[in-house]
């Protein structure tokens, strides 16, 4: 099979990697990819943005499947282009990816249909913000419609900070039109928790649980961004617990799409906040995860060409993902100012070394290739990932690999996997 992989971040390298594994794929291609895929696949330059220049890719290539692995291009609606040219394609429709494209819509969608979900208010102007806001107390999540690379999230102490970034954001001064309209929500307590499945509009089969990583800080401080780490162990998420959230939450959504005329195939992305009176549904995502997908294919056992084939082709009913029961983590390197102003073309240092620890793979999101080096391009840069018998191995060895590896500037968290008992 040859197979088109669409972006070039770190998910997109895990994925390119995972494909390689099944012995059906005979040739991967990936637009625009990255330095590490490119030792992998062959990358075609794409800007990220043109869905026509996409479809004249697919026109040349003539994929037997495409996976999209960003948000931004489901958005675009390149599922309905692909389909519509005969290419099979991995991904929700350009309708149904309005559960991740918009929090509002989101949310009311789950007010229909009865998934739980913190309290919250649609706010179009300043003055519904005004509104709203004695409706809640104590912390409020104040949260951009659009998409916004993982940094629409803000957590105000007060209403009177709430009603600031409301401000910020509603202007289109700090997210531009992602955040042109905004959704307050009441802050929960607890631990957060992402459960992902893959759908083909009617069943769904349950991947391996992970926990995100948001905060820029160690101790979880500091500015949201892309995700700074996670980690994958079947403790996160007891087999009682999966089974009611694919009851409750999943096929739920599933069920609701269709009857709403968006059927969902793809991947279902939970984000969920494991509260003292049960999960509840902090946001939807239409993709994997960015960086849960890597340690959460590296404890996939199964062929995850047949998993997305079947999801493509609605036959999803039979299927059973198989997980290794060794534990993963992942610890992304991020360049120097990140998630702010960020310097690019540092070169990489110490790559082989890092990949020559037992148990670890080591992920390109933002490198490129420039006069012989890797170099940085993009502010999360490499996303370290290993398993082992227990987090605590798992993480020793991905912290031994970071170590080895050297750039002006590069930052990672040293504290991954803190929430979770070292076993």
């Amino acid at each position: 099979m040859t197979i088109f992989v669409i972006g070039g971040g770190g998910r997109e390298h895990a994925l390119v990697w995972k494909l390689l594994q099944s012995p059906r794929v005979k040739k991967i291609f990936c637009a625009p990819g990255n330095a590490g895929i490119r030792a992998e696949a062959e990358c075609i330059p794409w800007d990220g943005k043109s869905l026509d220049a996409l479809l004249a890719i697919g026109e040349r290539i003539k994929p037997d499947l495409t996976i999209v692995g960003p948000e931004i291009p489901l958005m675009m609606g390149v599922v309905d282009r692909f389909s519509e040219r005969g290419f099979p394609t991995f991904g929700p429709t350009e309708a149904a990816a309005r559960l991740e494209s918009s929090k509002g819509f989101a949310k009311e969608f789950m007010q229909r249909h009865r998934i739980p979900t913190p309290h919250y208010a649609l706010c179009r102007s300043l003055d519904d913000v005004r509104a709203a806001l004695p409706h809640f107390s104590g912390k409020i999540v104040v949260k951009a419609d659009g998409l916004a690379a993982g940094k629409g999230v803000v957590i105000a102490e007060s209403a009177d900070e709430a009603a600031s970034i409301s401000a910020d954001m509603l202007s289109g001064k700090m997210l531009g039109q992602a955040g042109t309209v905004v959704v307050l929500e009441e802050f929960l307590e607890g631990e957060e928790v992402s459960f992902l499945l893959i759908s083909d509009g009617t069943h769904v089969a349950p991947l391996a649980p992970a926990q995100d990583h948001k905060r820029i800080g160690e101790g979880d401080t500091g500015a949201n961004t892309g995700g700074m780490g996670a980690y994958s162990i079947d403790a996160l998420l007891a087999p009682e617990m999966r089974e009611w959230l694919v009851r409750h939450i999943a096929l739920p959504v599933i069920r609701g799409m269709k009857e709403e005329g968006s059927e969902f195939r793809g991947v279902l992305y939970c984000g969920l906040m494991m509260t003292a009176t049960g999960p509840q549904v902090l946001e939807f995502n239409c993709r994997f995860g960015d960086p849960e997908t890597q340690p959460i294919l590296m404890r996939l056992e199964s062929d995850i060409v047949e998993l997305f084939l079947a999801s493509v082709e609605g036959r999803l009913a039979s299927a059973e993902p198989s997980f290794s029961s060794d534990a993963t983590a992942c610890i992304v390197i991020a360049s120097g100012g990140y998630p702010g102003t960020y310097e690019t073309g540092k070169a990489i240092i110490g790559l082989e070394k890092a990949a020559a620890v037992d148990g670890v793979q080591v992920f390109h999101a933002g490198t490129a290739f420039k006069d012989g080096d890797i170099v940085t391009a993009g502010g999360r840069v490499l996303g370290v990932t290993a398993r082992g018998e227990s987090l605590s191995q798992a993480l020793e060895r991905a912290y031994d690999a970071a170590e080895k590896i050297r750039f002006p500037g590069m930052y990672y968290r040293r504290d991954i996997g803190h929430r979770a008992r070292k076993d």
